[in-house]
């Protein structure tokens, strides 16, 4: 089990919490995602470590940004 902690930019209410939770939940090998709001922060569980580029598209899909290190 690893876990990647990342920070999204531009969510504003819980249908942006839905959103990204849907999409990075659907990448290969997620168990869990857990989204705070406020802070932006997404930390993501999964059996296998997952790609930067894979979670960034699915973030994107969801109609967001990854905050730039």
């Amino acid at each position: 089990m690893t876990t990647k902690t990342v920070t999204v930019v531009g969510m504003t209410c819980q249908h942006c919490v839905a959103a990204v939770t849907e999409e990075v939940s659907a990448l290969k090998g997620v168990t869990s995602v857990h989204v705070d709001l406020e802070s932006g922060r997404v930390d993501v569980e999964s059996d296998t470590p997952v790609d930067d580029a894979a979670l960034a598209a699915a973030v994107d899909e969801a109609g967001y940004e990854l905050a730039q290190p």
